[in-house]
């Protein structure tokens, strides 16, 4: 393994980035790298995607990577309260911040308001009082600033167009 490419989204970077380390890097060392590239408090905490806990600083990244390389997430918040309306129904809990939307989605749509995998797969998590729908890969900490630890969301119909070609005969 020559590098490792490394994924990853955080406080103050919302779309994801790219970079590379060296298999026997630290994640103490990728943590200084995006403390400085983006000017990210030293306090933050370091997940990886969809990680509950924050990773400790002495792992190898080699020794979490897969082949295809490794997401992670970097924020001051250890928690994000995250809520949910459907219906006006809201349900809250709390998430890392490496939580994916689709997480979220899953969580919410099929466990929480029992909806089937087709039902759910026809809505998705618009962000509340917006009109912005995350895609499905986007950390939910990516959503927050760092000094509120919390979103909150819309379960809402998934509007597509259905083919409609003009040209039926």
């Amino acid at each position: 393994m020559k590098s490792i490419d490394l994924f990853y989204q955080g406080e103050g970077v919302g779309e994801v980035e790219h970079l590379e380390l060296e298999p026997d890097a630290t994640f103490a060392v990728l943590k200084a790298r995006l403390v400085e590239k983006h000017q990210i408090p030293v306090d933050a905490l370091l997940f990886i995607e969809d990680e509950d806990e924050p990773i400790d600083a002495g792992v190898l990244l080699k020794d979490r990577a897969t082949t295809k390389g490794l997401k992670v997430h970097i924020h001051r918040c250890r928690h994000v309260e995250v809520t949910v309306t459907f219906n006006g129904e809201t349900v809250n809990r709390r998430f890392p911040p490496s939580a994916t939307v689709a997480r979220v989605k899953r969580w919410a749509a099929e466990k929480k308001f029992g909806m089937s995998d087709e039902e759910a797969g026809e809505h998705v998590l618009q962000i509340a009082g917006t009109h912005d729908r995350p895609a499905p890969g986007t950390h939910i900490g990516a959503l927050t600033n760092g000094k509120v630890c919390g979103v909150a969301f819309d379960l809402v119909p998934d509007e597509r167009i259905n083919g409609a070609s003009g040209d039926e005969a």
